[in-house]
C-alpha cells in the first residue's frame, strides 16, 4: 500500500486517504508519508530515508539514509537529530536499525 501512494506522489505531489497521510517536508522533494498503522517515513526523491514506528523506534534505510549533505539535513530534522555524527552513534549503539526501506 506504502509503494502505490508513492507510486501517486510523484504525479499529484500530495495525497491523502482515510488510512494514509502524505505532506511535504521542508521542500517539495522531502515527503513524510504515515501510513494506517502510524508508522511515518520520510521519502527524500525517490527513496525511503528513515521510518520512525508508533513506539519510537527509527529504522534507517542501509543504503540511502545517508546518500547526500541534503538528505542529512533532512534525515536530522526528521529525527530531531543534530549531526550525522549523532546518528552514526545511533546506529553503532544498536539505537537506530538499518534495514532495505526500498523493497
Amino acid at each position: 500500500m506504502v509503494r502505490i501512494l508513492l507510486e501517486n506522489l510523484f504525479t499529484k505531489r500530495i495525497q491523502t486517504n482515510k488510512d494514509m497521510k502524505a505532506e511535504q517536508f521542508y521542500s517539495k522533494n522531502q515527503i513524510v508519508i504515515t501510513d494506517e498503522g502510524g508508522s511515518r517515513y520520510l521519502q527524500s526523491y525517490n527513496s525511503m530515508i528513515a521510518k520512525i514506528d508508533p513506539q519510537g523506534n527509527v529504522t534507517l534505510d542501509k543504503k540511502f539514509w545517508d546518500y547526500s549533505n541534503t538528505t542529512g539535513i533532512y534525515r536530522n530534522k526528521f529525527l530531531g537529530d543534530s549531526s550525522k555524527a549523532v546518528t552514526q552513534k545511533k546506529i553503532d549503539s544498536g539505537e537506530y536499525k538499518l534495514d532495505d526501506l526500498n523493497k
